[in-house]
């Protein structure tokens, strides 16, 4: 169990849709903690999602790369960081099949300075097995299934894009950290996140904002594409839980038990803008949202299906998701809503 009393944390990509969600509910659960955010402020970074932490005196915020080695080590000797929970990642699937050069820098040679300079700075004051390293991941390390069974922790990698391949090279990066040195590393591969604060390329956002402007709404082949949906305050509540309470050198998957297809996505959050929003449809000449769906030439190597069995973290560790799909998805198309709504009257 982690010290709770006068505790530094490094939480990487702080700035991104899961930390800003995560930093905001990890300080309430913890005001006693010192929490340096560290994000390089790509496109998917944005700090006005941290402006109910961002004047807290024990929240600091880093503008940099965590594979800046020199930034790094900065950090580490100006603050003693007892734990660090790394977020920071290239992750949207389209840019990496795009362009993976980035993927490598910041998910593989990133999470490797980050590694390297923790197990230095923690060896020289001898604690390396006391202090914590929790490197974030993804489900989609694992590969893709068919219309049965789920992934489980001892599911071997298969990823499929190059993307999940620079993910599944970092977890066992950090996986080999703890075996060679005898580093106290965690990894947590959760499904697909939704909710408030979610850049707007994701599949959700891409919806809602499609239809809120009356353009065709974009979805993959036919539109069967299944993924597990997890609430993203969900999701950090598990994370805070592994944080604390996980075993070193142990992988949990955090998963939402909630299947869903793109296509089924896509018809909710349209029926639910025809309540919120119904005058933009005349304006739009249509009669419900659902009109402007439109299916497209399916991505390169996408996956058929995610699903995760996380049956180890609620038995161990207690957790289970709280929200209910429908609800936090009517949570999330009325906060895009919100923000759709206050860029029109500016």
């Amino acid at each position: 169990m982690m010290k709770t009393n006068e505790t530094t944390i490094l939480i990487t990509g702080g700035a991104g849709f899961i930390g800003s969600n995560f930093i905001p509910h990890f300080m309430n659960k913890h005001p006693n903690y010192k929490i340096i955010n560290l994000d390089n402020l790509t496109y998917a970074g944005n700090p006005l999602h941290l402006t109910e932490v961002s004047n807290l005196s024990n929240y600091h915020f880093i503008h940099g790369d965590i594979a800046d080695e020199q930034l790094v080590t900065d950090i580490f000797e100006r603050y003693d960081i007892h734990g660090v929970i790394h977020f920071a990642a290239e992750s949207h699937v389209d840019r990496s099949i795009n362009d993976a050069k980035q993927f490598i820098h910041t998910n593989v040679m990133g999470t490797m300075v980050l590694l390297q300079i923790a197990k230095n700075n923690w060896e020289q004051k001898h604690e390396l097995h006391n202090r914590r390293f929790h490197h974030i991941s993804t489900d989609e390390v694992y590969g893709s299934l068919g219309k049965m069974g789920k992934f489980t922790e001892a599911t071997p990698y298969n990823p499929r894009n190059p993307y999940s391949a620079s993910k599944a090279g970092s977890n066992m990066l950090a996986k080999s950290f703890g075996y060679t040195y005898g580093m106290n590393v965690i990894v947590t591969s959760s499904s697909n996140n939704y909710g408030p604060k979610q850049h707007q390329e994701k599949l959700i956002p891409t919806i809602i904002r499609k239809a809120l402007n009356g353009e065709a709404i974009p979805i993959y082949g036919d539109g069967s594409n299944i993924r597990d949906w997890i609430y993203v305050l969900d999701h950090c509540k598990a994370l805070d839980l592994v944080y604390h309470h996980g075993q070193s050198l142990e992988k949990y998957n955090i998963g939402g038990s909630n299947e869903q297809s793109n296509i089924a996505i896509a018809q909710q959050i349209c029926s639910i803008l025809d309540e919120l929003v119904p005058e933009l449809k005349t304006e739009h000449g249509i009669s419900r949202y659902e009109e402007l769906i439109t299916f497209t030439k399916d991505r390169l190597g996408h996956d058929q299906r995610y699903a995760v069995d996380d049956q180890k973290l609620r038995t161990e560790l207690g957790w289970q998701p709280v929200e209910e799909f429908h609800t936090g998805l009517q949570k999330t198309v009325e906060w895009y809503v919100n923000q759709w709504s206050r860029t029109k009257t500016h």
